[in-house]
């Protein structure tokens, strides 16, 4: 299936590499990323450089892209570094994007 192999490649995250900013942020404390081309049914799971996990998505729905706010399960931001984002879809079946992110520290008095 031609098709599925396609659909699977298109997945990915932008911006990759991550500088501290993204075009998606509404100001200085937003911190965006979006995992983009994903099919309508699929689990995105978010992985640290330890393989620990950092964040699940169940998608189900319409949008093709997944917000991601860099922050972890708890509302945590995350650290700089590598990580492993593995979409699994029922009907395309699995992608693994690597990701960079490297993340400014939040300047309070920059407000």
């Amino acid at each position: 299936n031609g098709n599925g192999t396609t659909a699977l490649d298109r997945i990915n995250v932008v911006p990759n590499p991550y500088y501290g900013a993204s075009e998606y942020e509404l100001n200085q404390l937003d911190n965006i990323v979006k995992i983009v081309n994903l099919p309508e049914r699929c689990v995105v799971s978010i992985y640290n450089a330890n393989g620990g996990l950092i964040r699940r998505f169940d998608k189900d729905n319409s949008d093709s892209y997944i917000t991601w706010d860099l922050k972890n399960t708890y509302g945590i931001s995350i650290a700089s570094g590598m990580y492993i984002i593995h979409i699994k879809s029922p009907e395309l079946g699995e992608k693994i994007v690597k990701w960079f992110g490297s993340l400014r520290p939040v300047d309070l008095n920059a407000f």
